[in-house]
């Protein structure tokens, strides 16, 4: 019989084509997300600035173990105990329990991404929520109090941080008064610059050490920077979407609601607000105090939402009328669906981009208001310190370089990160 008579069956179809013959199965292609991710990761920039966002956010969660003067461990009459752990307070364990968590969420990779976001979401609030009403700091708090017990010998061992200062632990030489003029400058820079002390980064003025100080400012950095602009996303998302599908007179609302919040000057609002409710916790309303800090983050997101609903807008109105957003629609799939499940993920490109420069701003906005005076009082901040370092009555320079030098490699990192994330989900730059 001919060959037309008994055809022989085509050889499978694989990803490296028909001659692949051994090759059975389709490669599976990458989602769009690790497609972006990784073609960002090409980029030295943004690995550079990955890193150090990494090292703060390392340092940020695991400040008490690095810089404390509670010890770690202590052996005193033969049982041992942690100072470190009694004094931990509700935002140390937060930061803690939310980092194991995120760690098992990432190898926990059957679970889709949304659900482990879910689920780390979850155990954020709960934790803050049970730590806030539980969790309890010992007061007074005695900073010297394991140093002078390993001096006099009534400790048996006492195991301390790597850094052996809490940032509010005021170390001084010659006890004299609250502050040391600028005759007593010269006892307190840096060890490895002469000075015959042990503080790595030298002191400031009231004898706190900068390391610990630097260590425990990160979470001011990365909260600020994170939180204010998770808060003017989320807005400008909820915000920018429906102008951008419904269009019409919703998009004209929108629009000059949008124009009013881009003249509101979020720096000079934070002067005003910080000039008005002085203190770490300003009464706001009659009986009801809040941390100056959360409100700082609140209100540079409540100003800075107007650019990401510009963003989400025109990406909205480009791609509302794509074949899959009417299928979606032709299908009967609620509101909600079409506009966060369908259309977001393909018009969120460009809002990423631009939360990255966001977190940058958010920093130097923070930064920007500690220094001229008017950010928080007790915490640690980098802007704080560069205060100090021309406050004193003379230039301080080891004071002024590091924290400088902080806040522009933190501001770098994040820029750099930006542009690598354009590239990458820019086509036009694809080859």
């Amino acid at each position: 019989m001919s060959d037309a008579a008994n055809p022989k069956p085509s050889p499978p179809i694989t990803a490296d084509g028909p001659a692949a013959a051994g090759h059975a199965s389709v490669t599976p292609r990458r989602s769009m997300t690790r497609q972006v991710i990784g073609e960002t990761l090409t980029h030295w920039g943004a690995r550079l600035g990955l890193v150090w966002v990494v090292a703060l956010v390392f340092m940020a969660v695991f400040a008490p173990l690095i810089a404390n003067s509670q010890p770690i461990a202590v052996r005193v009459d033969g049982r041992w105990s942690s100072p470190m752990l009694v004094h931990l307070g509700a935002l140390d364990v937060t930061l803690l329990v939310t980092f194991f968590a995120a760690a098992v969420l990432v190898m926990l990779r059957r679970i889709a991404a949304r659900w482990r976001w879910l689920a780390l979401l979850g155990v954020v609030v709960v934790t803050g929520v049970i730590a806030g009403l539980t969790v309890s700091v010992p007061q007074p708090v005695v900073h010297a109090q394991w140093r002078v017990a390993q001096a006099e010998g009534r400790a048996e061992r006492v195991v301390f941080a790597p850094i052996p200062y809490s940032p509010n632990d005021r170390v001084r030489d010659r006890v004299r008064d609250q502050s040391i003029d600028a005759a007593d400058l010269k006892d307190v820079g840096p060890w490895w610059a002469g000075h015959p002390h042990n503080h790595w980064l030298g002191q400031d003025p009231l004898r706190q050490d900068v390391a610990s100080r630097m260590i425990h400012a990160a979470r001011i950095a990365l909260g600020v920077g994170f939180i204010a602009t998770g808060i003017a996303m989320t807005l400008g998302i909820l915000i920018g979407a429906p102008m951008g599908y419904f269009a019409g007179a919703v998009d004209l609302i929108g629009m000059r609601l949008v124009e009013v919040f881009e003249f509101i000057p979020g720096l000079f609002l934070l002067l005003i607000f910080a000039a008005f409710f002085p203190g770490d916790y300003p009464e706001i309303i009659p009986g009801l105090k809040i941390q100056r800090i959360y409100l700082i983050m609140g209100i540079i997101g409540l100003t800075g939402w107007a650019g990401y609903a510009r963003f989400v807008r025109a990406e909205f109105l480009k791609i509302r009328k794509q074949d899959y957003v009417q299928a979606a629609k032709a299908c009967g799939l609620p509101l909600r669906s079409v506009l966060f499940k369908h259309m977001l993920p393909n018009g969120l490109a460009p809002v990423l981009v631009s939360a990255s420069f966001g977190v940058a701003s958010a920093i130097l906005a923070e930064a920007t208001l500690s220094f001229l005076g008017l950010g928080l009082n007790e915490d640690p901040s980098w802007g704080k310190l560069l205060d100090q370092a021309v406050k004193s009555g003379t230039f301080i320079w080891w004071i002024a370089i590091f924290p400088g030098a902080a806040i522009f490699l933190t501001v770098f990192a994040y820029n750099l990160i930006g542009e690598a994330l354009r590239d990458a989900i820019d086509p036009h730059t694809q080859r």
